[in-house]
Protein backbone atom coordinates (compact mmCIF):
# COMPACT_ATOMS: atom_id res chain seq x y z
CA UNK A 1 0.00 0.00 0.00
CA UNK A 2 0.98 3.38 -0.92
CA UNK A 3 1.29 6.75 0.82
CA UNK A 4 1.35 9.99 -1.59
CA UNK A 5 1.55 13.40 -0.77
CA UNK A 6 -0.33 16.34 -1.60
CA UNK A 7 -1.09 19.75 -1.00
CA UNK A 8 -3.76 22.43 -0.83
CA UNK A 9 -4.73 25.96 -1.25
CA UNK A 10 -5.45 26.25 2.10
CA UNK A 11 -1.19 26.20 2.74
CA UNK A 12 -0.76 29.36 0.48
CA UNK A 13 -3.73 31.36 2.48
CA UNK A 14 -6.65 29.98 0.22
CA UNK A 15 -9.02 29.53 2.96
CA UNK A 16 -12.81 28.23 2.47
CA UNK A 17 -13.97 30.88 5.37
CA UNK A 18 -16.36 33.94 3.74
CA UNK A 19 -14.58 37.34 3.58
CA UNK A 20 -11.22 35.87 2.51
CA UNK A 21 -9.38 37.17 -0.49
CA UNK A 22 -6.80 34.94 -2.30
CA UNK A 23 -3.38 36.38 -2.42
CA UNK A 24 -1.83 34.22 -5.50
CA UNK A 25 -3.79 33.25 -8.67
CA UNK A 26 -4.58 29.44 -9.19
CA UNK A 27 -1.61 29.34 -11.76
CA UNK A 28 1.26 29.98 -9.73
CA UNK A 29 0.03 28.45 -6.37
CA UNK A 30 -0.06 24.72 -8.95
CA UNK A 31 2.92 25.49 -10.10
CA UNK A 32 4.26 25.84 -6.58
CA UNK A 33 2.69 22.77 -5.76
CA UNK A 34 4.60 20.82 -8.08
CA UNK A 35 7.77 22.56 -7.65
CA UNK A 36 7.92 21.48 -4.37
CA UNK A 37 7.31 18.08 -5.10
CA UNK A 38 3.74 17.13 -4.92
CA UNK A 39 1.50 15.65 -7.23
CA UNK A 40 -1.89 15.92 -5.30
CA UNK A 41 -4.31 19.02 -4.40
CA UNK A 42 -7.40 19.41 -3.26
CA UNK A 43 -9.88 22.01 -4.64
CA UNK A 44 -9.54 25.27 -2.36
CA UNK A 45 -13.13 27.51 -2.07
CA UNK A 46 -15.23 26.91 -5.17
CA UNK A 47 -14.46 29.18 -7.73
CA UNK A 48 -11.01 29.78 -6.97
CA UNK A 49 -9.58 26.25 -9.31
CA UNK A 50 -11.31 26.20 -12.25
CA UNK A 51 -14.79 24.84 -12.14
CA UNK A 52 -15.17 23.93 -15.76
CA UNK A 53 -14.16 19.81 -15.50
CA UNK A 54 -12.28 20.67 -18.78
CA UNK A 55 -10.28 23.43 -18.04
CA UNK A 56 -9.07 22.33 -14.87
CA UNK A 57 -8.07 18.45 -16.35
CA UNK A 58 -6.16 20.64 -18.67
CA UNK A 59 -4.14 23.05 -16.08
CA UNK A 60 -3.80 20.17 -13.82
CA UNK A 61 -2.42 17.38 -16.45
CA UNK A 62 0.44 19.59 -17.79
CA UNK A 63 1.15 19.82 -14.36
CA UNK A 64 1.33 16.29 -13.47
CA UNK A 65 -1.46 17.14 -10.32
CA UNK A 66 -4.26 14.68 -9.50
CA UNK A 67 -7.73 16.53 -7.77
CA UNK A 68 -8.20 14.70 -4.66
CA UNK A 69 -11.30 16.08 -2.56
CA UNK A 70 -12.70 19.46 -1.81
CA UNK A 71 -13.58 21.16 1.53
CA UNK A 72 -17.82 21.38 2.05
CA UNK A 73 -18.95 23.52 5.31
CA UNK A 74 -22.27 22.99 5.74
CA UNK A 75 -24.21 24.72 8.57
CA UNK A 76 -24.98 21.16 9.92
CA UNK A 77 -26.80 22.55 13.76
CA UNK A 78 -29.34 24.05 11.45
CA UNK A 79 -31.80 21.84 9.99
CA UNK A 80 -33.16 24.57 7.55
CA UNK A 81 -30.14 25.37 6.06
CA UNK A 82 -29.41 21.36 5.00
CA UNK A 83 -31.07 21.24 2.11
CA UNK A 84 -28.91 24.40 1.45
CA UNK A 85 -25.63 22.60 2.18
CA UNK A 86 -26.54 19.60 0.03
CA UNK A 87 -26.89 21.80 -3.14
CA UNK A 88 -23.63 23.31 -2.47
CA UNK A 89 -22.22 19.65 -1.71
CA UNK A 90 -23.90 18.26 -5.06
CA UNK A 91 -22.29 21.23 -7.06
CA UNK A 92 -19.27 19.98 -5.77
CA UNK A 93 -19.75 16.61 -6.34
CA UNK A 94 -20.49 17.07 -10.12
CA UNK A 95 -17.27 18.07 -10.48
CA UNK A 96 -15.27 15.91 -8.48
CA UNK A 97 -17.27 13.07 -10.02
CA UNK A 98 -15.68 14.59 -13.58
CA UNK A 99 -12.03 14.73 -12.17
CA UNK A 100 -12.30 10.64 -11.25
CA UNK A 101 -11.84 12.47 -7.65
CA UNK A 102 -13.16 10.30 -4.84
CA UNK A 103 -13.86 12.20 -1.65
CA UNK A 104 -15.90 15.56 -0.06
CA UNK A 105 -14.14 16.78 2.93
CA UNK A 106 -17.65 17.55 4.70
CA UNK A 107 -17.39 20.17 7.65
CA UNK A 108 -18.96 22.29 9.78
CA UNK A 109 -19.68 25.91 9.37
CA UNK A 110 -16.56 26.63 11.19
CA UNK A 111 -15.21 30.05 11.90
CA UNK A 112 -19.19 31.65 11.99
CA UNK A 113 -20.18 31.60 15.13
CA UNK A 114 -18.71 33.94 17.72
CA UNK A 115 -18.57 32.13 20.81
CA UNK A 116 -16.39 28.92 19.82
CA UNK A 117 -14.20 31.08 17.55
CA UNK A 118 -13.12 32.70 20.94
CA UNK A 119 -13.50 28.99 22.96
CA UNK A 120 -11.94 27.31 20.31
CA UNK A 121 -8.45 25.33 22.10
CA UNK A 122 -10.57 25.72 25.16
CA UNK A 123 -13.24 23.40 25.09
CA UNK A 124 -13.74 19.92 26.24
CA UNK A 125 -16.67 17.29 26.00
CA UNK A 126 -19.86 18.58 24.02
CA UNK A 127 -21.11 21.20 23.34
CA UNK A 128 -24.19 20.06 21.64
CA UNK A 129 -26.97 18.13 23.41
CA UNK A 130 -28.33 14.68 22.15
CA UNK A 131 -30.97 16.06 20.39
CA UNK A 132 -28.70 18.82 18.37
CA UNK A 133 -26.52 16.02 17.57
CA UNK A 134 -29.36 14.00 15.84
CA UNK A 135 -30.44 16.95 13.69
CA UNK A 136 -26.74 17.60 12.85
CA UNK A 137 -25.41 13.72 11.98
CA UNK A 138 -29.25 13.51 10.52
CA UNK A 139 -27.63 16.53 7.92
CA UNK A 140 -24.36 14.61 7.24
CA UNK A 141 -26.48 11.44 6.50
CA UNK A 142 -28.35 12.87 4.02
CA UNK A 143 -25.71 14.89 2.05
CA UNK A 144 -23.46 11.73 2.80
CA UNK A 145 -26.22 9.58 0.96
CA UNK A 146 -27.39 11.49 -1.97
CA UNK A 147 -23.56 12.55 -3.07
CA UNK A 148 -22.65 8.58 -2.85
CA UNK A 149 -25.98 7.70 -4.70
CA UNK A 150 -25.41 10.05 -7.05
CA UNK A 151 -21.88 10.12 -8.22
CA UNK A 152 -20.04 7.42 -6.19
CA UNK A 153 -18.48 10.13 -3.87
CA UNK A 154 -17.30 9.07 -0.13
CA UNK A 155 -17.80 11.68 2.70
CA UNK A 156 -15.17 12.23 5.37
CA UNK A 157 -16.20 14.47 8.06
CA UNK A 158 -13.32 17.34 8.82
CA UNK A 159 -13.17 18.33 12.54
CA UNK A 160 -11.86 21.32 13.11
CA UNK A 161 -11.41 24.48 15.55
CA UNK A 162 -14.21 27.25 16.19
CA UNK A 163 -16.49 24.47 14.80
CA UNK A 164 -19.18 22.09 16.55
CA UNK A 165 -16.97 19.26 15.55
CA UNK A 166 -14.07 20.29 17.52
CA UNK A 167 -12.74 17.90 20.73
CA UNK A 168 -12.64 13.96 20.32
CA UNK A 169 -15.79 13.71 22.25
CA UNK A 170 -17.36 15.76 19.55
CA UNK A 171 -16.35 13.23 16.69
CA UNK A 172 -17.18 10.23 19.22
CA UNK A 173 -20.95 11.95 18.86
CA UNK A 174 -20.74 12.59 15.08
CA UNK A 175 -19.09 9.58 14.60
CA UNK A 176 -21.96 7.28 16.29
CA UNK A 177 -24.96 8.56 14.50
CA UNK A 178 -23.30 8.85 11.30
CA UNK A 179 -23.80 5.95 8.47
CA UNK A 180 -19.88 4.15 8.70
CA UNK A 181 -20.72 2.53 5.68
CA UNK A 182 -20.66 6.35 4.05
CA UNK A 183 -19.14 8.84 6.59
CA UNK A 184 -15.83 8.59 7.63
CA UNK A 185 -13.11 10.53 9.03
CA UNK A 186 -10.58 13.15 7.83
CA UNK A 187 -8.26 13.33 10.45
CA UNK A 188 -6.24 16.34 10.45
CA UNK A 189 -3.73 15.93 12.76
CA UNK A 190 -3.27 19.71 14.02
CA UNK A 191 -6.53 20.63 15.01
CA UNK A 192 -6.96 16.99 16.54
CA UNK A 193 -4.14 17.96 19.11
CA UNK A 194 -6.46 21.73 19.16
CA UNK A 195 -9.16 20.41 20.27
CA UNK A 196 -7.36 18.49 23.22
CA UNK A 197 -6.66 14.98 21.88
CA UNK A 198 -3.63 13.08 20.19
CA UNK A 199 -3.89 11.86 16.76
CA UNK A 200 -2.35 8.92 17.22
CA UNK A 201 -4.46 7.68 19.94
CA UNK A 202 -7.18 9.14 17.03
CA UNK A 203 -5.81 6.36 14.49
CA UNK A 204 -5.87 3.57 17.24
CA UNK A 205 -9.39 4.46 18.51
CA UNK A 206 -10.88 4.33 14.72
CA UNK A 207 -8.71 2.86 12.79
CA UNK A 208 -9.85 1.83 8.93
CA UNK A 209 -12.95 4.75 10.01
CA UNK A 210 -10.00 7.24 9.09
CA UNK A 211 -10.29 7.26 5.84
CA UNK A 212 -8.29 10.70 4.72
CA UNK A 213 -5.45 12.66 5.93
CA UNK A 214 -4.60 16.07 6.38
CA UNK A 215 -1.00 16.74 7.88
CA UNK A 216 -1.17 19.70 10.22
CA UNK A 217 1.44 20.02 12.92
CA UNK A 218 0.67 21.71 16.07
CA UNK A 219 2.47 24.13 18.40
CA UNK A 220 1.81 23.38 22.15
CA UNK A 221 4.10 26.27 22.90
CA UNK A 222 2.51 28.67 21.00
CA UNK A 223 -0.92 27.56 22.19
CA UNK A 224 0.02 28.48 25.75
CA UNK A 225 1.01 31.73 24.89
CA UNK A 226 -2.52 32.20 22.96
CA UNK A 227 -4.08 31.29 26.24
CA UNK A 228 -2.71 33.57 28.38
CA UNK A 229 -3.15 36.46 25.58
CA UNK A 230 -6.80 35.12 25.39
CA UNK A 231 -6.30 34.83 21.66
CA UNK A 232 -9.33 33.41 19.52
CA UNK A 233 -9.20 30.59 16.84
CA UNK A 234 -7.77 33.34 13.81
CA UNK A 235 -5.46 34.63 16.37
CA UNK A 236 -4.10 31.64 16.74
CA UNK A 237 -4.20 30.47 13.58
CA UNK A 238 -2.37 34.15 13.09
CA UNK A 239 0.17 33.52 15.97
CA UNK A 240 1.40 30.09 14.13
CA UNK A 241 0.07 27.62 16.13
CA UNK A 242 -0.07 25.53 13.29
CA UNK A 243 3.57 25.50 12.47
CA UNK A 244 5.57 24.13 9.69
CA UNK A 245 5.67 19.96 9.72
CA UNK A 246 8.80 18.70 12.27
CA UNK A 247 8.39 21.92 14.60
CA UNK A 248 5.33 21.18 16.67
CA UNK A 249 4.53 18.08 18.91
CA UNK A 250 2.52 15.82 16.01
CA UNK A 251 4.03 12.19 15.94
CA UNK A 252 3.97 12.08 11.75
CA UNK A 253 6.10 9.41 11.55
CA UNK A 254 3.94 6.79 13.70
CA UNK A 255 0.73 8.41 12.02
CA UNK A 256 1.93 7.23 8.57
CA UNK A 257 3.63 4.07 9.71
CA UNK A 258 0.33 3.33 11.38
CA UNK A 259 -1.53 4.53 8.40
CA UNK A 260 0.16 2.19 6.68
CA UNK A 261 -0.24 -0.71 8.71
CA UNK A 262 -3.74 -0.11 8.38
CA UNK A 263 -3.48 -0.90 4.95
CA UNK A 264 -4.34 2.79 3.89
CA UNK A 265 -3.96 3.10 0.56
CA UNK A 266 -4.65 6.70 0.03
CA UNK A 267 -3.81 10.61 0.01
CA UNK A 268 -1.90 12.81 2.86
CA UNK A 269 -2.71 16.19 2.51
CA UNK A 270 -0.69 18.60 3.95
CA UNK A 271 -2.01 21.67 5.57
CA UNK A 272 -0.31 24.46 6.46
CA UNK A 273 -2.28 27.35 7.10
CA UNK A 274 -0.21 30.31 5.85
CA UNK A 275 -1.29 34.22 7.34
CA UNK A 276 2.09 35.73 6.44
CA UNK A 277 2.37 38.96 4.18
CA UNK A 278 5.88 37.29 2.80
CA UNK A 279 4.81 36.01 -0.85
CA UNK A 280 7.99 33.89 -0.73
CA UNK A 281 7.66 32.11 2.37
CA UNK A 282 4.65 29.62 1.47
CA UNK A 283 6.51 27.86 -1.12
CA UNK A 284 9.77 28.22 0.74
CA UNK A 285 7.06 26.17 3.57
CA UNK A 286 6.15 23.76 1.03
CA UNK A 287 9.32 23.28 0.52
CA UNK A 288 10.78 22.05 3.98
CA UNK A 289 7.35 20.34 4.59
CA UNK A 290 8.02 17.88 1.64
CA UNK A 291 11.25 17.42 2.45
CA UNK A 292 10.66 16.77 6.43
CA UNK A 293 8.02 13.75 5.21
CA UNK A 294 10.81 12.56 2.96
CA UNK A 295 12.91 12.28 5.49
CA UNK A 296 11.41 9.33 6.89
CA UNK A 297 10.45 7.67 3.87
CA UNK A 298 6.92 9.28 2.85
Amino acid sequence: MTIRIANAPVSWGIFEFEGVTPKYPYQMVLDEIRDTGYTGIELGPWGYLPTDSTILKDELAKRDISLLSAFVPVELVNANAHDKGLNHAMQVGKLLADMNANYIVLADDNGTVPELVQQAGRRKGSYLSDAQWDVYAAGVNKIAKRIFETYGLKIVFHHHGAGYVETPDEVGKLMERADPKLVGICLDTGHWHLGGGDAVQAIEQYGDRVRYLHLKDYSADIHQICLANNRDYFGMATDGIFCELGQGVVDFATILNNMTTLNYDGWAIVEQDILSDDTTYPKLAAQRNRDYLKGFGY
